[in-house]
Protein backbone atom coordinates (compact mmCIF):
# COMPACT_ATOMS: atom_id res chain seq x y z
CA UNK A 1 0.00 0.00 0.00
CA UNK A 2 1.08 3.57 -1.00
CA UNK A 3 0.57 6.25 1.22
CA UNK A 4 0.62 9.81 0.15
CA UNK A 5 0.63 12.60 2.59
CA UNK A 6 -2.39 14.98 2.60
CA UNK A 7 -3.08 18.29 3.96
CA UNK A 8 -6.71 19.74 3.59
CA UNK A 9 -7.90 23.37 4.31
CA UNK A 10 -11.03 23.24 6.22
CA UNK A 11 -12.36 26.53 7.46
CA UNK A 12 -9.12 28.16 8.65
CA UNK A 13 -7.61 24.41 10.09
CA UNK A 14 -4.98 22.59 8.32
CA UNK A 15 -5.21 18.60 8.40
CA UNK A 16 -2.66 16.58 7.82
CA UNK A 17 -2.35 12.71 8.17
CA UNK A 18 -0.44 9.85 7.26
CA UNK A 19 -2.38 6.75 7.89
CA UNK A 20 -5.28 5.32 5.45
CA UNK A 21 -8.16 5.49 8.11
CA UNK A 22 -7.35 9.46 8.87
CA UNK A 23 -7.18 9.98 4.91
CA UNK A 24 -10.72 8.02 4.43
CA UNK A 25 -11.86 10.56 7.11
CA UNK A 26 -11.58 12.90 4.30
CA UNK A 27 -14.55 10.33 1.46
CA UNK A 28 -17.14 11.51 3.62
CA UNK A 29 -16.24 15.24 2.95
CA UNK A 30 -15.86 14.58 -0.47
CA UNK A 31 -19.75 12.87 -0.15
CA UNK A 32 -21.32 16.05 1.32
CA UNK A 33 -20.06 18.13 -1.56
CA UNK A 34 -21.32 15.54 -3.99
CA UNK A 35 -24.54 15.43 -2.48
CA UNK A 36 -24.86 19.24 -2.48
CA UNK A 37 -23.79 20.44 -5.59
CA UNK A 38 -26.49 19.81 -8.14
CA UNK A 39 -26.32 17.62 -11.23
CA UNK A 40 -25.52 19.28 -14.86
CA UNK A 41 -27.97 20.36 -17.29
CA UNK A 42 -28.81 18.31 -19.83
CA UNK A 43 -28.57 15.10 -18.44
CA UNK A 44 -30.74 11.88 -18.07
CA UNK A 45 -31.86 12.15 -14.83
CA UNK A 46 -35.52 11.08 -13.79
CA UNK A 47 -36.86 11.60 -10.24
CA UNK A 48 -36.30 7.44 -9.07
CA UNK A 49 -33.06 7.78 -10.94
CA UNK A 50 -31.79 10.78 -8.97
CA UNK A 51 -33.48 9.11 -5.89
CA UNK A 52 -31.34 6.15 -5.96
CA UNK A 53 -28.58 7.73 -6.73
CA UNK A 54 -28.73 9.91 -3.89
CA UNK A 55 -29.47 7.27 -1.34
CA UNK A 56 -26.39 6.12 -2.26
CA UNK A 57 -24.74 8.96 -1.21
CA UNK A 58 -25.43 9.05 2.27
CA UNK A 59 -22.41 7.48 3.87
CA UNK A 60 -19.46 5.87 2.66
CA UNK A 61 -20.73 2.66 3.92
CA UNK A 62 -23.73 3.02 1.85
CA UNK A 63 -22.46 3.76 -1.66
CA UNK A 64 -20.11 0.65 -0.61
CA UNK A 65 -23.41 -1.75 -0.31
CA UNK A 66 -24.60 -0.08 -3.87
CA UNK A 67 -21.75 -1.22 -5.87
CA UNK A 68 -21.30 -4.29 -4.30
CA UNK A 69 -24.24 -5.78 -6.13
CA UNK A 70 -24.28 -6.28 -9.60
CA UNK A 71 -23.19 -3.68 -12.18
CA UNK A 72 -27.25 -4.14 -13.19
CA UNK A 73 -27.73 -2.84 -9.89
CA UNK A 74 -25.78 -0.27 -9.47
CA UNK A 75 -27.64 3.50 -9.23
CA UNK A 76 -28.23 4.54 -12.30
CA UNK A 77 -25.62 6.81 -14.15
CA UNK A 78 -26.55 10.21 -15.11
CA UNK A 79 -26.06 9.93 -18.97
CA UNK A 80 -27.29 12.65 -21.48
CA UNK A 81 -30.69 11.49 -23.31
CA UNK A 82 -28.39 11.04 -27.05
CA UNK A 83 -26.22 8.90 -25.22
CA UNK A 84 -26.61 4.52 -25.71
CA UNK A 85 -24.79 3.58 -22.70
CA UNK A 86 -23.98 0.14 -22.33
CA UNK A 87 -22.43 -0.51 -18.66
CA UNK A 88 -19.04 -1.00 -17.43
CA UNK A 89 -18.06 -4.38 -17.11
CA UNK A 90 -15.20 -7.37 -17.42
CA UNK A 91 -12.99 -7.55 -20.48
CA UNK A 92 -14.19 -10.38 -22.73
CA UNK A 93 -11.62 -13.37 -23.16
CA UNK A 94 -9.99 -14.26 -27.04
CA UNK A 95 -11.93 -17.18 -28.21
CA UNK A 96 -10.52 -20.20 -28.17
CA UNK A 97 -8.81 -21.20 -31.43
CA UNK A 98 -8.42 -24.13 -33.54
CA UNK A 99 -4.86 -25.41 -34.87
CA UNK A 100 -5.04 -23.36 -37.59
CA UNK A 101 -5.66 -20.23 -36.24
CA UNK A 102 -2.96 -21.56 -33.59
CA UNK A 103 -0.49 -21.28 -35.97
CA UNK A 104 -1.45 -17.92 -37.29
CA UNK A 105 -1.47 -16.48 -34.00
CA UNK A 106 2.32 -17.89 -33.57
CA UNK A 107 3.24 -16.37 -36.87
CA UNK A 108 1.71 -13.43 -35.96
CA UNK A 109 4.14 -12.81 -32.82
CA UNK A 110 6.85 -13.27 -34.72
CA UNK A 111 6.30 -11.38 -37.52
CA UNK A 112 5.41 -8.47 -34.94
CA UNK A 113 9.16 -8.53 -33.44
CA UNK A 114 10.85 -8.83 -36.66
CA UNK A 115 12.57 -6.05 -38.83
CA UNK A 116 12.14 -8.18 -41.87
CA UNK A 117 8.64 -6.04 -42.09
CA UNK A 118 10.61 -2.24 -42.70
CA UNK A 119 12.34 -1.15 -45.54
CA UNK A 120 15.50 -0.28 -43.19
CA UNK A 121 15.40 -3.79 -41.69
CA UNK A 122 15.95 -2.08 -38.60
CA UNK A 123 12.10 -0.92 -37.55
CA UNK A 124 9.81 -3.70 -35.66
CA UNK A 125 5.69 -2.82 -34.75
CA UNK A 126 7.24 -3.45 -31.28
CA UNK A 127 9.39 -0.68 -32.00
CA UNK A 128 6.23 1.95 -31.23
CA UNK A 129 4.12 -0.96 -29.48
CA UNK A 130 6.61 -2.08 -26.40
CA UNK A 131 5.26 -5.54 -24.22
CA UNK A 132 7.18 -3.77 -21.20
CA UNK A 133 4.90 0.00 -22.02
CA UNK A 134 2.09 -1.69 -22.45
CA UNK A 135 2.03 -2.25 -26.58
CA UNK A 136 2.64 1.62 -26.51
CA UNK A 137 6.26 3.26 -26.14
CA UNK A 138 5.54 6.35 -23.71
CA UNK A 139 6.31 8.84 -25.97
CA UNK A 140 4.75 12.08 -26.97
CA UNK A 141 5.00 10.71 -30.73
CA UNK A 142 6.96 7.65 -32.01
CA UNK A 143 10.31 7.93 -33.86
CA UNK A 144 10.11 5.50 -37.24
CA UNK A 145 12.08 5.55 -40.23
CA UNK A 146 15.27 7.50 -40.22
CA UNK A 147 13.94 8.59 -36.82
CA UNK A 148 11.31 10.72 -38.82
CA UNK A 149 8.76 11.80 -35.82
CA UNK A 150 4.88 10.70 -36.39
CA UNK A 151 2.30 13.24 -35.93
CA UNK A 152 0.28 11.15 -33.57
CA UNK A 153 0.67 9.54 -30.18
CA UNK A 154 1.14 5.63 -30.71
CA UNK A 155 -1.94 4.41 -28.74
CA UNK A 156 -2.10 0.91 -26.61
CA UNK A 157 -2.56 -2.53 -28.51
CA UNK A 158 -3.98 -4.18 -25.51
CA UNK A 159 -7.73 -4.79 -26.25
CA UNK A 160 -7.31 -3.94 -29.53
CA UNK A 161 -8.93 -7.07 -30.99
CA UNK A 162 -12.21 -5.62 -29.24
CA UNK A 163 -12.00 -2.47 -31.47
CA UNK A 164 -14.33 -1.45 -34.11
CA UNK A 165 -12.65 0.81 -36.42
CA UNK A 166 -8.44 1.70 -35.62
CA UNK A 167 -6.21 4.48 -35.49
CA UNK A 168 -7.27 7.82 -33.61
CA UNK A 169 -9.32 8.96 -36.68
CA UNK A 170 -10.77 5.48 -37.42
CA UNK A 171 -9.14 5.39 -41.06
CA UNK A 172 -9.25 1.52 -40.66
CA UNK A 173 -11.95 -0.99 -40.79
CA UNK A 174 -9.80 -4.11 -39.68
CA UNK A 175 -6.97 -4.99 -37.13
CA UNK A 176 -4.99 -6.51 -40.29
CA UNK A 177 -5.88 -3.40 -41.77
CA UNK A 178 -4.16 -1.81 -39.05
CA UNK A 179 -1.08 -3.55 -39.35
CA UNK A 180 -1.01 -3.26 -42.56
CA UNK A 181 -0.33 0.73 -43.06
CA UNK A 182 2.68 1.03 -40.58
CA UNK A 183 4.38 -1.04 -43.21
CA UNK A 184 4.02 1.28 -46.05
CA UNK A 185 3.86 4.23 -44.61
CA UNK A 186 7.38 5.99 -45.38
CA UNK A 187 7.53 7.78 -42.00
CA UNK A 188 7.21 4.61 -39.98
CA UNK A 189 8.33 1.33 -41.35
CA UNK A 190 8.81 2.99 -44.74
CA UNK A 191 8.54 -0.81 -47.04
CA UNK A 192 7.06 -1.34 -49.78
CA UNK A 193 4.93 -4.25 -50.71
CA UNK A 194 6.80 -5.63 -53.23
CA UNK A 195 9.94 -5.47 -50.45
CA UNK A 196 8.04 -7.17 -48.04
CA UNK A 197 6.56 -10.32 -50.00
CA UNK A 198 10.20 -10.54 -51.52
CA UNK A 199 11.91 -10.85 -48.13
CA UNK A 200 9.06 -13.08 -46.35
CA UNK A 201 9.04 -15.62 -49.78
CA UNK A 202 12.96 -15.31 -49.99
CA UNK A 203 13.33 -16.59 -46.45
CA UNK A 204 12.73 -20.69 -45.65
CA UNK A 205 11.84 -20.11 -42.64
CA UNK A 206 8.81 -18.02 -43.23
CA UNK A 207 8.13 -19.45 -46.49
CA UNK A 208 7.74 -23.04 -45.54
CA UNK A 209 5.63 -21.43 -42.32
CA UNK A 210 3.18 -19.37 -44.16
CA UNK A 211 2.23 -22.21 -47.12
CA UNK A 212 1.49 -24.32 -43.97
CA UNK A 213 -0.95 -22.19 -42.70
CA UNK A 214 -2.12 -21.08 -46.66
CA UNK A 215 -1.98 -24.19 -48.41
CA UNK A 216 0.91 -23.38 -50.49
CA UNK A 217 0.07 -19.80 -51.85
CA UNK A 218 2.83 -17.58 -52.32
CA UNK A 219 3.41 -14.99 -49.38
CA UNK A 220 1.03 -11.71 -49.84
CA UNK A 221 1.20 -8.54 -47.79
CA UNK A 222 -2.15 -9.67 -46.83
CA UNK A 223 -1.19 -12.84 -45.41
CA UNK A 224 1.06 -10.83 -43.30
CA UNK A 225 -1.55 -8.90 -41.88
CA UNK A 226 -3.97 -11.77 -41.26
CA UNK A 227 -1.36 -13.46 -39.04
CA UNK A 228 -0.90 -10.11 -37.36
CA UNK A 229 -4.92 -9.22 -36.96
CA UNK A 230 -4.76 -13.50 -35.25
CA UNK A 231 -2.21 -12.74 -32.73
CA UNK A 232 -2.52 -8.78 -31.76
CA UNK A 233 -6.75 -10.08 -31.23
CA UNK A 234 -5.11 -11.80 -28.40
CA UNK A 235 -3.41 -9.14 -26.36
CA UNK A 236 -5.68 -8.28 -23.40
CA UNK A 237 -4.92 -6.13 -20.24
CA UNK A 238 -4.44 -8.01 -17.55
CA UNK A 239 -6.45 -8.07 -14.32
CA UNK A 240 -6.53 -4.82 -12.29
CA UNK A 241 -8.22 -4.03 -9.11
CA UNK A 242 -11.22 -2.79 -10.89
CA UNK A 243 -11.58 -6.09 -12.19
CA UNK A 244 -10.95 -7.77 -9.10
CA UNK A 245 -13.62 -5.72 -7.46
CA UNK A 246 -15.96 -6.49 -10.52
CA UNK A 247 -15.33 -10.52 -10.02
CA UNK A 248 -16.69 -10.31 -6.04
CA UNK A 249 -13.37 -9.03 -4.51
CA UNK A 250 -15.15 -5.96 -2.62
CA UNK A 251 -12.18 -5.09 -1.04
CA UNK A 252 -9.93 -5.02 -4.16
CA UNK A 253 -11.25 -0.88 -4.33
CA UNK A 254 -10.10 1.89 -1.61
CA UNK A 255 -13.27 4.37 -0.78
CA UNK A 256 -11.13 6.90 -2.35
CA UNK A 257 -11.63 4.28 -6.01
CA UNK A 258 -14.91 3.49 -4.48
CA UNK A 259 -15.79 7.43 -4.50
CA UNK A 260 -14.19 7.66 -7.78
CA UNK A 261 -16.11 5.17 -10.03
CA UNK A 262 -19.17 6.84 -8.60
CA UNK A 263 -18.31 10.37 -9.65
CA UNK A 264 -17.10 8.29 -12.96
CA UNK A 265 -21.06 7.25 -13.57
CA UNK A 266 -22.40 10.35 -12.51
CA UNK A 267 -21.32 13.84 -11.43
CA UNK A 268 -17.94 13.88 -13.47
CA UNK A 269 -20.20 12.67 -16.88
CA UNK A 270 -17.07 10.52 -18.20
CA UNK A 271 -19.85 7.48 -18.42
CA UNK A 272 -21.13 9.72 -21.48
CA UNK A 273 -17.69 8.66 -23.56
CA UNK A 274 -16.33 6.17 -22.02
CA UNK A 275 -18.45 2.76 -21.32
CA UNK A 276 -18.42 -0.49 -21.48
CA UNK A 277 -15.51 -2.79 -20.96
CA UNK A 278 -13.08 -1.02 -22.90
CA UNK A 279 -14.35 1.87 -21.12
CA UNK A 280 -15.03 4.05 -24.38
CA UNK A 281 -18.28 4.06 -26.70
CA UNK A 282 -15.33 3.80 -29.90
CA UNK A 283 -17.17 7.03 -31.43
CA UNK A 284 -15.73 9.89 -32.06
CA UNK A 285 -15.90 13.20 -30.44
CA UNK A 286 -14.09 16.68 -30.54
CA UNK A 287 -12.62 17.46 -26.99
CA UNK A 288 -11.33 20.85 -28.38
CA UNK A 289 -8.02 19.66 -29.71
CA UNK A 290 -8.26 20.66 -33.12
CA UNK A 291 -4.85 23.41 -33.00
CA UNK A 292 -6.98 24.72 -35.79
CA UNK A 293 -4.91 26.80 -38.10
CA UNK A 294 -2.25 26.36 -35.82
CA UNK A 295 1.19 24.09 -35.92
CA UNK A 296 -0.10 21.33 -34.47
CA UNK A 297 -3.75 21.66 -36.24
CA UNK A 298 -4.86 17.95 -37.07
CA UNK A 299 -8.31 18.05 -38.19
CA UNK A 300 -9.30 14.01 -37.09
CA UNK A 301 -12.09 12.64 -38.17
CA UNK A 302 -12.59 14.72 -41.33
CA UNK A 303 -9.61 13.68 -43.43
CA UNK A 304 -11.38 10.09 -43.55
CA UNK A 305 -15.18 11.65 -43.87
CA UNK A 306 -14.68 15.22 -45.49
CA UNK A 307 -17.69 15.92 -43.13
CA UNK A 308 -17.39 19.36 -41.62
CA UNK A 309 -19.17 17.95 -38.36
CA UNK A 310 -16.20 15.39 -37.82
CA UNK A 311 -13.45 18.27 -38.02
CA UNK A 312 -11.04 17.85 -34.68
CA UNK A 313 -13.09 14.53 -33.75
CA UNK A 314 -11.02 11.73 -32.75
CA UNK A 315 -11.72 7.73 -31.64
CA UNK A 316 -12.61 8.06 -27.62
CA UNK A 317 -9.49 6.32 -26.60
CA UNK A 318 -10.17 2.96 -23.83
CA UNK A 319 -8.80 3.45 -20.42
CA UNK A 320 -7.87 0.19 -19.59
CA UNK A 321 -4.14 0.03 -18.24
CA UNK A 322 -4.50 4.23 -18.38
CA UNK A 323 -2.37 4.75 -15.48
CA UNK A 324 0.94 2.97 -17.92
CA UNK A 325 -0.13 4.39 -21.12
CA UNK A 326 0.95 7.88 -21.36
CA UNK A 327 1.16 10.57 -22.47
CA UNK A 328 -2.26 11.03 -23.65
CA UNK A 329 -4.45 12.31 -26.65
CA UNK A 330 -3.48 12.00 -30.37
CA UNK A 331 -0.78 14.93 -29.80
CA UNK A 332 0.69 13.16 -26.64
CA UNK A 333 0.61 16.72 -25.00
CA UNK A 334 -0.65 15.39 -21.32
CA UNK A 335 1.57 13.38 -19.79
CA UNK A 336 -0.38 12.91 -16.50
CA UNK A 337 -3.72 12.28 -15.80
CA UNK A 338 -4.32 14.92 -13.10
CA UNK A 339 -4.07 17.21 -16.08
CA UNK A 340 -6.55 15.93 -18.46
CA UNK A 341 -8.64 15.66 -15.53
CA UNK A 342 -8.15 19.35 -14.66
CA UNK A 343 -9.01 19.57 -18.40
CA UNK A 344 -12.26 18.25 -18.43
CA UNK A 345 -13.13 19.62 -15.03
CA UNK A 346 -13.05 23.07 -16.82
CA UNK A 347 -15.37 21.84 -19.58
CA UNK A 348 -12.02 21.22 -22.11
CA UNK A 349 -11.15 24.04 -24.40
CA UNK A 350 -13.79 25.93 -26.69
CA UNK A 351 -11.82 27.49 -29.64
CA UNK A 352 -13.52 30.36 -30.54
CA UNK A 353 -12.99 31.97 -34.18
CA UNK A 354 -10.59 34.59 -35.23
CA UNK A 355 -12.65 37.89 -37.23
CA UNK A 356 -11.04 36.05 -40.55
CA UNK A 357 -12.54 32.74 -39.22
CA UNK A 358 -16.48 33.70 -38.47
CA UNK A 359 -17.47 32.09 -41.71
CA UNK A 360 -15.44 29.19 -41.97
CA UNK A 361 -17.78 25.91 -42.43
CA UNK A 362 -14.48 24.04 -40.89
CA UNK A 363 -14.40 26.05 -37.70
CA UNK A 364 -14.22 23.04 -35.51
CA UNK A 365 -16.81 22.53 -32.96
CA UNK A 366 -15.88 21.22 -29.49
CA UNK A 367 -18.71 18.59 -28.06
CA UNK A 368 -21.62 19.45 -26.48
CA UNK A 369 -21.07 16.63 -24.30
CA UNK A 370 -18.20 18.10 -22.35
CA UNK A 371 -19.57 20.85 -19.59
CA UNK A 372 -18.13 22.31 -16.58
CA UNK A 373 -18.07 20.00 -13.93
CA UNK A 374 -16.94 21.71 -10.37
CA UNK A 375 -15.64 18.86 -9.43
CA UNK A 376 -13.37 19.88 -5.89
CA UNK A 377 -9.85 18.69 -5.41
CA UNK A 378 -11.11 15.73 -3.46
CA UNK A 379 -13.47 14.32 -5.85
CA UNK A 380 -10.23 14.91 -8.67
CA UNK A 381 -8.16 12.93 -6.70
CA UNK A 382 -11.15 10.13 -6.56
CA UNK A 383 -12.04 9.81 -10.02
CA UNK A 384 -8.07 9.30 -10.39
CA UNK A 385 -8.13 6.66 -7.81
CA UNK A 386 -10.48 5.24 -9.43
CA UNK A 387 -8.58 5.62 -12.80
CA UNK A 388 -5.24 3.94 -11.47
CA UNK A 389 -7.14 0.65 -10.35
CA UNK A 390 -8.45 0.29 -14.40
CA UNK A 391 -4.29 -0.51 -14.48
CA UNK A 392 -3.13 -3.84 -13.54
CA UNK A 393 -0.07 -4.11 -11.55
CA UNK A 394 -1.61 -1.21 -9.31
CA UNK A 395 -1.91 -1.67 -5.61
CA UNK A 396 -5.59 -2.24 -4.77
CA UNK A 397 -5.39 0.46 -1.54
CA UNK A 398 -3.43 3.20 -3.20
CA UNK A 399 -4.75 6.70 -1.73
CA UNK A 400 -4.43 9.67 -3.78
CA UNK A 401 -3.81 13.44 -2.11
CA UNK A 402 -2.95 16.39 -2.97
CA UNK A 403 -1.22 19.15 -0.26
CA UNK A 404 -3.14 22.06 -0.66
CA UNK A 405 -1.12 25.79 0.49
CA UNK A 406 -2.63 28.01 2.97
Amino acid sequence: MQIIIIRLKISGWIMSTSSRTHVLLLIPVALAFLLATPQSSGAHSEPSENGAVKSCETSMEQLRRCYEQSPSLWPPPIIDDRVEFEELGLLPRPPEPDLREKKLRALGERLFFDPILSGSGQITCASCHHPDQRFADGRRTSNGHSFQEGARNSPSLLNTGLHRTWFWDGRAASLAEQAIEPMLNPVEMAGTREGIESRLNNSKHYRTEFQEIFEGQAITLEHAGEALEAWQGTLRSRSAPFDRFLGGNTNALSDQALLGLHLFRTKARCANCHMGPLLSDQKFHNIGLTYYGRKLEDLGRYNITKEPADVGRFRTPPLRDVAATGPYMHTGNFPHLRGILSMYNAGAPRPKPKENQLKDPLFPATSSLLQPLNLDQHELNALESFLLSLTSGTGNRRVIGTEMEK
